[in-house]
């Protein structure tokens, strides 16, 4: 008997670009002969009681779940309930916050800016005490990149010139999430996307922007298809594995000597740039690889 997923993505957020994603693994399925249905995370409400974790939807609960959104408590309900899904909530959680995700790449011994995660601060006093900016500006110099925990498509990442500029920083993020890190001159404008899925590096970008230190094709950037030597795949491939992701989209820097140092780690990466980009459509690899995981782990 075949078997029938769901593909959720998220009905609240403006545009079509997350439905279009969901729609791209849709088709890729039809291709391998498997059923799926488009469904929005807020038509899927979770239940607890002492005695029982439920789905309250007039649907048919499905037999494998491929999650292209970030609702990490639906993810865990289905999972709880015992629905396979792909990538697993405990790695939407990590990709969605950056310093987690640091911190996971920094204990395999991956490449990764150096980083100084700000301490955790509450609002609700009327004096801020902020960290010793002279000791952070000492350890990574300046230009200094300031990184909000969560944020996605490059925004929420600021370029700081001056210790002013880094103090008007620190107390606009007063209460937030967030971390200073080392900026990587020799990849500024410029970085490569390389979707993982599995073992394998199944398409690659380079992108580029002239007017911004970020080369997301949001901020402006420009994609051309990339061919990543092995040693760029082989640190992609090593970094979607450290989260435990079956499918990932990685973003390399330059760094100097033809090195590469992991810049992040998306579990639910857009992949039609990417198609535009190359001609490859990521999905189908990505349906591929989870339709054989459902087929080994039944034996």
């Amino acid at each position: 008997m075949n078997k029938i997923g769901w593909i959720i993505y998220n009905g609240n957020l403006p545009g079509n670009k997350f439905l279009d994603f969901a729609q791209m693994l849709h088709e890729a399925a039809k291709e391998q002969n498997t059923k799926t249905y488009i469904m929005q995370n807020n038509n899927l409400l979770s239940s607890l009681s002492t005695n029982r974790l439920e789905l309250l939807t007039e649907y048919e609960v499905p037999d494998f779940v491929i999650f292209t959104d970030k609702d990490i408590y639906l993810a865990r309900q289905l999972e709880l309930i015992g629905i396979p899904v792909f990538n697993r909530s405990e790695v939407i959680e990590t990709s969605d916050d950056k310093i987690a995700t640091y911190q996971v790449l920094a204990n395999h011994n991956l490449p990764i800016p150096r980083t100084i995660i700000a301490p955790k601060v509450y609002t609700n006093r009327e004096e801020k005490y902020l960290p010793n900016l002279d000791h952070v500006i000492n350890q990574l110099g300046l230009p200094m990149i300031v990184k909000e925990a969560f944020g996605s498509f490059g925004e929420q990442v600021y370029l700081i010139h001056t210790k002013d500029e880094l103090e008007e920083k620190v107390n606009e993020l007063y209460g937030k999430a967030f971390m200073f890190q080392e900026f990587i001159q020799s990849s500024k404008g410029r970085d490569l996307r390389l979707q993982v899925v599995g073992d394998r590096v199944v398409a690659a970008m380079k992108r580029f922007s002239a007017e911004d230190f970020r080369a997301n094709i949001t901020s402006g950037g420009i994609m051309e298809a990339y061919e990543p030597s092995e040693k760029a795949k082989e640190i992609a491939i090593s970094a979607s594995k450290a989260i435990g992701a079956d499918f990932s989209g990685v973003d390399l820097l330059f760094g100097e000597n033809d090195d590469y140092i992991i810049c992040e780690i998306n579990s639910n990466a857009h992949i039609r740039n990417l198609y535009d980009c190359t001609g490859i459509n990521a999905a189908n690899e990505i349906v591929e690889h989870i339709l054989k995981k459902l087929r080994d782990s039944r034996g």
